[in-house]
């Protein structure tokens, strides 16, 4: 059911820019803006993004939970710089081979809209980084045919990327509930956005390593995780049996595979939430009671809708000397000598 956002909401969202800094509280100047590259020399580049990535979610719909995990797992190592983006070269592994990146995918759409607005505008406009935040804006929104949430431009690409970087920083689906609101805090989140953000659960899948202990063997007794709803958990089993086959997956909301609601937070409340740590958002009673909260739709989007843009200006680079803008996603451009 499409739901329509409060219109004063959006209106204020667009108009605040998001500061760039260390990623633990506020930062210290204000970059990033609406409509950024209507101001440069590529106004169309937000048409160019939308329009393949609704074409190409259109031709498949599993694309958008890829993309929104992509700028997800960006945004929470290193900040949002598209580091995630970058390939291993030579012995330097990057952040896609870190493990919990390596089920990542869409990144051939990230490619893609790279290379149209290199041909549509002069070289080295629009970063990587903005092109990723954008285009996981635009695959969630293809259902609802308008934005879904605002994202401020003017992001610079990094040049680092690092598989370990990712430890301790990824929220892990193992994690319990302090754990998890330490981290988010770590990036100037607090407890509404960790779990709007954990309501991104909504769409996509999960491979069944990722919860199957919870199922056979929670506490190595060969025990079921007695948080779990017994029913949904006899189901799971059927799924994925012991041992769990790697490339078996389900879906992370039960109710709802493709589509974006708040079916997730329904599930959740009623002891059904896939992951540890989705049962974990009941474990504390400020939590519980903003899942509770966002089992309505509208309260659930307009939250979430802030969280991104919140998101979106992690440790972002910003200004002339930071960071760089890449012609190929997948590489840091040559130095000049």
């Amino acid at each position: 059911m499409k739901m329509r956002f409060a219109i004063n909401f959006i209106i204020l969202l667009s108009l605040v820019s998001v500061e760039a800094g260390s990623g633990k509280g506020p930062a210290k100047t204000a970059r990033l803006i609406p409509n950024f590259y209507g101001t440069t020399r590529c106004p169309q580049a937000e048409q160019i993004v939308r329009r393949i990535t609704w074409n190409r979610v259109g031709k498949d719909p599993t694309l958008a939970a890829k993309l929104l995990r992509v700028h997800y797992h960006d945004c929470f190592v290193r900040g949002c710089d598209a580091s995630i983006l970058l390939d291993t070269v030579g012995t330097n592994q990057s952040e896609k081979d870190a493990r919990p990146n390596l089920t990542l995918g869409g990144f051939e759409v990230i490619d893609d809209i790279k290379t149209q607005i290199e041909q549509s505008c002069p070289p080295g406009i629009v970063s990587c980084a903005d092109i990723l935040a954008l285009a996981a804006r635009d695959a969630v929104s293809l259902p609802f045919g308008r934005s879904m949430w605002n994202v401020l431009t003017g992001r610079k690409d990094g040049r680092v990327s690092l598989l370990s970087d990712v430890a301790g920083n990824l929220p892990s689906p193992f994690s319990n509930f302090s754990t998890l609101e330490n981290l988010f805090a770590n990036k100037g989140l607090d407890i509404n956005d960790l779990v709007a953000l954990s309501g991104a659960h909504t769409i996509g899948v999960a491979h069944c390593g990722a919860f199957s202990r919870r199922l056979f063997d929670f506490t190595g007794k060969g025990d079921t995780d007695p948080s779990l709803d017994p029913t949904y958990a006899a189901f799971l089993k059927t799924r994925c049996p012991n041992p769990a086959n790697p490339a078996t997956v389900v879906g992370m909301d039960p109710n709802s595979v493709l589509s974006f609601d708040s079916h997730y937070f329904i599930a959740v409340n009623q002891s059904m939430g896939l992951f540890q740590s989705d049962a974990a958002l009941l474990t504390n009673p400020t939590s519980a009671g903003i899942v509770r909260r966002f089992q309505s739709t509208r309260n659930f989007f307009n939250q979430f809708a802030a969280s991104m843009v919140k998101m979106g200006g992690i440790q972002v680079l910003v200004g002339e000397n930071a960071g760089e803008i890449r012609k190929n996603c997948r590489v840091v451009n040559p130095k000049v000598k």
